[in-house]
C-alpha cells in the first residue's frame, strides 16, 4: 500500500467477494466485484436486503457494465444468494456505463424501478440515443481544440461514436427520482441521498446513520482520484470545482463510518481521505499553474505534469478531460488567462508569478 493508503483502515483487510459470490460487510449489506474491461479492472457492486410487509425481497445499487461475462456473474448471484427472492428496486448513484449498464436487464428481469437522480437519467437516455456521446467527432474537435493533434488518436476517438450505448444499450423507460436530502427506506433503515456535482451529472451516494455506513459511489475511492473532467457537452465546465465542494459534504459525517467506493475495497478514514483528495489536486493546481507560468500550454501540454506514466488512447481521453478541468478551475478563479492560438488551440497563462 501506498503511505497515504496506509492511514486509512481496511476492516476486512484482503477479503474480496469471488466472481459470481457476495461478501457480507455490514448487518444486511452485501458486496459484488465485477469485472471490466479497462486498466481500471473492476466495480464494486451493492446488495441491501429489503424486507416489504414480511416479504424478503433485495434493492440492488449499481450494475456493471452490459456484456455476457456481467451477466453471467450477475445470473450467479441471483441464482444462488436471491434464490428466488424478488429484487424490488436497482438505485444507481450515476449514469456512467459502469454503473448503470445492466441496469434495463435487472429491471426487465425482476419488474424493478430503476432508481436514480433525475439530471443523470436524462443524461444517460441522451447518451444512449445521440451518436456522438463519450466520442466521435464532436468530441475529437474538442481535444483538438485543447491540443491534441496526434491524428491516429483522433481517428480512435472519433471512432467511439458508440462508446455509451455499446455498455449501455437501453435505459428503463421509467425510474423513480433521487435528490439531495432524499430518505430512502430501506429494510426500515433511512438512507439519506447526498448529492455530488463534478464526476457525474448528478452523483448519488447513500448513508446509513445508524450502520454508520456510506455508499460513496465514485466520489471518494481510497487508492485513486476520481476522474474528473469536462467534455465537450458542456466545453467550459468548472467541474472540479464543483467536485471539491462536494466532498465537502462528506465532513459531517462520523470519521469512523465505514466507505463502500465503487472502486477499490471498503474503509475506514473519511476525513483523511478526503483531505488526502483536496491535498492531491491542489499540488496538482500549483504544477499546471507553474507549467502556464512559463508558458502559454494547452490541456495536451500540461499530460505530462498531471500524469507521469504512459498513457493508453481510454486514458489519454480521461486525462486530457482532466487536464482541461484543472486548467478550468484556474481560469475561472481568475488565476489562468485563456487565449486562442493562430491554429484556434486554447492556451492559458498565469495572470501572476505566483498562485493566489
Amino acid at each position: 500500500m501506498t503511505p497515504l493508503e496506509n492511514r486509512l483502515h481496511y476492516p476486512l483487510g484482503d477479503q474480496l467477494p469471488a466472481p459470481g459470490d457476495t461478501l457480507e460487510v455490514s448487518p444486511g449489506v452485501f458486496w459484488l466485484r465485477m469485472g471490466l474491461p479497462f486498466a481500471l479492472d473492476h466495480i464494486n457492486l451493492w446488495l441491501l436486503r429489503d424486507v416489504r410487509d414480511g416479504v424478503v425481497g433485495w434493492t440492488a445499487v449499481d450494475c456493471g457494465i452490459d456484456n455476457p461475462m456481467t451477466r453471467q456473474h450477475w445470473q450467479a448471484v441471483l441464482d444462488q444468494h436471491l434464490q428466488g427472492a424478488p429484487l424490488w428496486r436497482v438505485i444507481v448513484t450515476h449514469m456512467h456505463p459502469d454503473h448503470l449498464g445492466l441496469g434495463h436487464w435487472l429491471c426487465e428481469r425482476w419488474q424493478a424501478q430503476l432508481w436514480i437522480s433525475f439530471t443523470d437519467y436524462q443524461a444517460a437516455v441522451l447518451a444512449t440515443l445521440h451518436r456522438d456521446s463519450f466520442g466521435g467527432d464532436a468530441a475529437a474537435a474538442f481535444f483538438q481544440r485543447h491540443g491534441l493533434h496526434d491524428e491516429a488518436s483522433l481517428e480512435q476517438v472519433r471512432g467511439r461514436s458508440t462508446y455509451y450505448a455499446g455498455m449501455v444499450p437501453k435505459i428503463p423507460t421509467q425510474f423513480h427520482r433521487l435528490q439531495d436530502g432524499q430518505a430512502v427506506l430501506i429494510n426500515g433503515q433511512t438512507w439519506q441521498c447526498i448529492s455530488g456535482f463534478g464526476h457525474a451529472p448528478e452523483h448519488i451516494a447513500l448513508f446509513q446513520a445508524d450502520a454508520g455506513v456510506l455508499i460513496s459511489g465514485d466520489m471518494v475511492l481510497p487508492r485513486i482520484s476520481t476522474n474528473v473532467s469536462v467534455y465537450d457537452a458542456e466545453p467550459e465546465a468548472d467541474n472540479l470545482r464543483l467536485f471539491l465542494e462536494s466532498i465537502d459534504k462528506f465532513k459531517p459525517l462520523p470519521e469512523n463510518t465505514l466507505t463502500l467506493p465503487s472502486h477499490g475495497k471498503p474503509f475506514v478514514g473519511l476525513h483523511e481521505r478526503i483531505a488526502q483528495l483536496h491535498a492531491h489536486h491542489q499540488d496538482r493546481l500549483d504544477e499546471v499553474f507553474q507549467a502556464c507560468a512559463q508558458r502559454a500550454c494547452s490541456a495536451h501540454d500540461v499530460l505530462p505534469v498531471l500524469f507521469k506514466r504512459p498513457l493508453d488512447l481510454h486514458q489519454t481521453t480521461f486525462a486530457m478531460g482532466e487536464a482541461v478541468a484543472h486548467l478550468h478551475c484556474l481560469w475561472h478563479a481568475g488565476q489562468l488567462r485563456r487565449n486562442a492560438d493562430a491554429q484556434g488551440v486554447w492556451r492559458f497563462t498565469s495572470v501572476a508569478k505566483s498562485r493566489l
